[in-house]
């Protein structure tokens, strides 16, 4: 019997050579099949972290937007599952997805989105009433990473209050290009003292080619907001959502009556003495509306190009071409378009096909088109004509017809 040769060298007799083979094989097929189903399972979780950006953050961040399967807005990328570290916000993705968000911060501009009940997912004219629905805070698995960075805001809706920001912002947002703040940040006219470094880390990561925004309406009336923008940025561009100062005095009146049942009737606070007709501008509601008066201090601190008006009327008629002057404004792709749209004819409000991480249509929250009250005609016609000449006014130094004394 010749004796056996180094270890592993030949089979033994006990194991024939095709047994050996066939071992080798099937532990060769098996870790195969396991590693395959590792990575299987590590794309599936990636693609659900980078999956619907609906556009308008990019986090998906806003509705009915392209991105889908990217890194929000950025190039598309192998995803990659993140590493141990980051883990931990995932969790707290998850349980924010849960909760739902935080109440957004502000004069009143507390109306988040809806989600259109599901029989009437896409047809015109639904009801509008669902379940308010928790929006994903900015970025995917990019921005889980620690990929991109905080920028301060290029660009800032300035006002006005219950002109249509809200509305605008939810829709820029659809465009894959722009990172917005959900909440009012109050900064430039509450909360200057704590520095732009504060300021800053409030906003939204960004990636390369994005543009960071927010919107709070109040800047537009405070006066030291101007020279402060302008010490941030000479360059930020402003937008305004302007409306008829006498539905949009009406439409504040309404919202602080939802609130406080029991304050003075509207035709009471429009007037200082309402025999003499004096109205009286140190009242909110009306001193809004003196738009000339407001933007002669923006002027002193920004030419007229770096500011767009935009109608409030016509985001509601027509907010598709309001959105494609903002878009051109703002240096973007058109790529939001009608397609995005649907009149919900009971809320009276443009709403979106699809929102942000939901496949379904989403219009303003009910705060949104709330009734006004009846106000005495006499009053709105006395209100007419005191702001007819500051509207003109308005308008000549825009450059822009409203409408509003037509």
């Amino acid at each position: 019997m010749a004796p056996p040769g180094p270890a592993g060298a030949h089979p033994t007799s006990a194991e024939p050579l095709s047994r050996s083979i066939f071992r080798k094989f099937l532990l060769m097929l098996c870790s195969l099949l396991t590693s395959l189903y590792v990575f299987y399972c590590l794309a599936e979780r990636c693609q659900t972290l980078s999956g619907p950006v609906v556009g308008l953050s990019g986090r998906g961040e806003e509705a009915g937007a392209a991105g889908r399967g990217a890194l929000a807005g950025g190039p598309r990328e192998p995803a990659v599952w993140p590493a141990p570290a980051p883990r931990k916000r995932l969790l707290q993705l998850r349980q924010w997805r849960r909760r739902g968000p935080p109440a957004p911060r502000g004069d009143g501009d507390e109306a988040a989105w809806e989600e259109e009940t599901p029989g009437l997912a896409g047809v015109p004219g639904g009801s509008g009433a669902g379940s308010s629905v928790a929006e994903a805070p900015p970025g995917t698995l990019a921005l889980l990473l620690d990929e991109g960075s905080k920028q301060l805001p290029q660009a800032i809706i300035i006002g006005v209050k219950k002109g249509g920001t809200r509305a605008l912002l939810e829709f820029l947002r659809v465009h894959p290009d722009v990172r917005a703040v959900g909440a009012e940040p109050h900064f430039f006219d509450r909360s200057y003292d704590k520095g732009l470094a504060w300021y800053r880390d409030l906003m939204p990561r960004t990636l390369e080619g994005q543009i960071t925004m927010e919107k709070t309406p109040s800047y537009f009336v405070t006066r030291e907001a101007p020279a402060r923008i302008a010490a941030m940025s000479r360059d930020t561009k402003l937008i305004v959502v302007v409306r008829d100062p006498v539905t949009r005095a009406v439409s504040d009146y309404a919202q602080t009556l939802s609130k406080r049942p029991d304050i003075p009737s509207f035709e009471s606070l429009t007037f200082r003495n309402r025999t003499a007709g004096l109205v009286d501008t140190a009242w909110s509601a009306i001193h809004i509306g003196l738009y000339a008066k407001h933007l002669e201090h923006w002027l002193r601190h920004f030419p007229l190009g770096r500011m767009l008006f935009v109608s409030g009327e016509r985001l509601v008629r027509d907010p598709a071409g309001e959105l494609r002057r903002v878009q051109d404004f703002l240096g973007l792709k058109r790529i939001i378009t009608d397609k995005h749209f649907y009149f919900n004819k009971t809320k009276g409000f443009p709403c979106l096909k699809k929102a942000e991480g939901s496949g379904r249509p989403h219009c303003l929250g009910k705060t949104k088109g709330r009734p006004h009250p009846d106000i005495d005609g006499d009053v709105l016609r006395r209100l007419r004509d005191f702001y007819r000449p500051l509207n003109r006014k308005f308008y000549q130094m825009t450059g822009l017809d409203f409408g509003w004394d037509g």
